[in-house]
């Protein structure tokens, strides 16, 4: 994130990113649930929680 940029939390990025809305309801709810505590602001952080539950069950 850029300084001087404001943090987008997770609703706000579904709401602005097609990509981001698509892999987050792709995912299984017990995922959504971990992921929307991690509270991504970005398609690159929303992709990496995705990556790292798949392999390690956060």
């Amino acid at each position: 994130m850029e300084e001087g940029q404001p943090h987008l939390g997770l609703s706000e990025l579904l709401d602005q990113d097609v990509s981001s809305y698509e892999l987050f309801y792709s995912l299984l709810p017990d995922l959504q649930s971990q992921i929307q505590k991690k509270d991504p602001g970005s398609f690159a952080e929303l992709q990496h929680l995705a990556e790292k539950s798949r392999f390690y069950n956060f």
